[in-house]
């Protein structure tokens, strides 16, 4: 099979509405992709224009509502060099022993609009799967771009990154997305977020 270049799929799609922490696609395990079609190909898209509107660095299906296997991205490394792709079916892996370096910085989730808080997470990770025609591939990523693998690969596995924090940290977050969640519409981004001037 001709390789095709995922830049194919990263414009000319519909942005959907954001699926939120609390609802159960949110927090359940995803079913393995199978069939790498045209309507797969099509969701990437309309995962890739959602993303960009939002924006964000990563979207997984379960963002949209979907349970299956699949997350998109575009995102820099620890080089400020961005990367861009979809990955189905992915794993991810990270360094043990003296190779793994944990790094704490703000984490967010475009499931939580204006949710912060600091989370320690290694520094390297390598994420192998599929890419939208079936073809395998792999991504390494430093920095940002490695945050993003672990966080997106978590979403797939119904894990949201509260489930990360301690109590006291994850109470905080929640009450820093509640003061502003009456500015993201329910259908949002398909919804412009809300001034707060107004």
């Amino acid at each position: 099979m001709a390789v095709v270049p995922i830049e194919v799929l990263m414009t000319g799609g519909k942005i959907l509405p954001i699926t939120r922490w609390g609802t159960p696609v949110m927090h359940a395990p995803t079913k393995q992709i199978t069939a790498f079609d045209d309507a797969l190909r099509e969701l990437v898209r309309d995962m890739f224009a959602t993303m960009e509107v939002a924006p964000g660095v990563g979207l997984a299906a379960t963002q949209v509502g979907l349970g299956i296997s699949l997350f998109v991205f575009n995102c820099p490394d620890a080089d400020e060099h961005y990367r861009f792709g979809a990955v189905c079916n992915p794993s991810v892996t990270t360094p043990a022993g003296p190779e793994r370096q944990l790094e704490s910085i703000e984490e967010g989730c475009l499931s939580l609009p204006g949710g912060y808080a600091p989370l320690a997470r290694p520094t390297l990770a390598v994420c192998t799967g599929v890419d939208p025609w079936g073809e395998p591939l792999t991504v390494s990523g430093t920095g940002l771009l490695a945050r993003c693998l672990q966080h997106e690969t978590d979403h797939l596995q119904g894990m949201v990154f509260a489930d990360r924090l301690s109590g006291r940290v994850r109470r905080k977050l929640y009450a820093d997305h509640e003061e502003i969640a009456h500015l993201y519409p329910a259908d949002w981004p398909l919804t412009p977020k809300k001034s707060s001037a107004n």
